[in-house]
């Protein structure tokens, strides 16, 4: 059983060396016959994972190359589902956009219900989640919750994370790591062969083929470099993005950014079925 702790101050950004570090732990763990769970928790109470440092994207896909051949943490994470060893993540603190993403590319999720906060927050810079958040999230929680939780790209805390199957359960903190430890135990005593059978099994069942991982990279690739993602990103920059205050409530910040050009219209149905008109939605009561 391997516990690791992840220490990226300030706040534990994804970056080129948080990636290397991961596929190093990946090649070394699995090639160690004695390792069979693999436990990931944060040295930092506030963030387990962030995001990813938006500006070295080019830097922390060419590292995951190393491990999977192609500049993408979606195709390294989902290595993670798919490797012979048991993952379980351990959050207390933020976990957002890629950092949502590796864990639910883990096994198992166990928050704690103080401080656990989780997002997809990609559509509110001009992106999409790149690294496997479409295809577990629509999985796990279904097609309108799932819709919800991208397209609001918003705050959600354990609790609600729990209600929506976005993790196992939500724990008191107090609790969670006695919880995760007594847990792994007792699956690295149980026969490799039959563990390894089971995870195979659900991954045919539940995982999305690496076809559709491939694309979600590449999506969010192509919309980083567009127009309005690079105002939207310069925009929350300029709020405090990537500094460790400012996100400790990122979904409000997203919230703040200037709206794109958009008509701010509600659609109304009228009486006759055939028929739709607009009505400005500042004349709702």
């Amino acid at each position: 059983m391997v516990f690791v702790e992840i220490a990226a101050p300030p706040m534990n950004l994804l970056g080129p060396g948080l990636v290397r570090d991961l596929v190093s732990l990946i090649e070394r763990t699995e090639a160690d016959g004695a390792a069979r769970v693999l436990v990931f928790t944060s040295a930092d109470p506030d963030y387990f994972i962030a995001h990813v440092d938006v500006g070295r994207i080019a830097e922390y896909r060419a590292e995951a190359a190393k491990l999977v051949g192609e500049p993408s943490i979606g195709l390294l994470f989902r290595r993670l589902s798919t490797s012979r060893l048991v993952s379980i993540a351990q959050i207390e603190g933020r976990v957002r956009a890629a950092g949502s993403e590796l864990v639910l590319a883990c096994d198992m999720r166990f928050a704690a219900r103080e401080s656990a906060i989780f997002a997809q927050p990609e559509v509110g810079l001009g992106a999409v989640p790149g690294a496997g958040g479409m295809q577990h999230l629509t999985r796990l929680l279904g097609r309108g919750r799932a819709l919800e939780v991208i397209l609001s790209a918003d705050d959600y805390d354990a609790e609600m994370a729990e209600r929506y199957g976005w993790i196992n359960r939500a724990l008191p903190r107090r609790m969670l790591g006695e919880f995760v430890r007594s847990l792994a135990h007792r699956i690295a005593s149980f026969p490799l062969t039959s563990v390894v059978a089971v995870k195979e099994r659900v991954n045919t069942v539940a995982l999305a083929p690496v076809e559709e991982f491939r694309r979600d990279s590449d999506l969010f690739g192509e919309l980083m470099r567009t127009r309005d993602a690079q105002d939207r990103i310069g925009g929350a920059m300029q709020r405090g993005m990537q500094t460790r205050e400012a996100e400790l409530t990122l979904g409000a910040l997203l919230g703040q950014l200037p709206a794109g050009s958009h008509r701010d219209d509600q659609i109304e149905a009228c009486e006759s079925r055939d028929q739709l008109r607009f009505r400005p939605a500042r004349q709702r009561r």
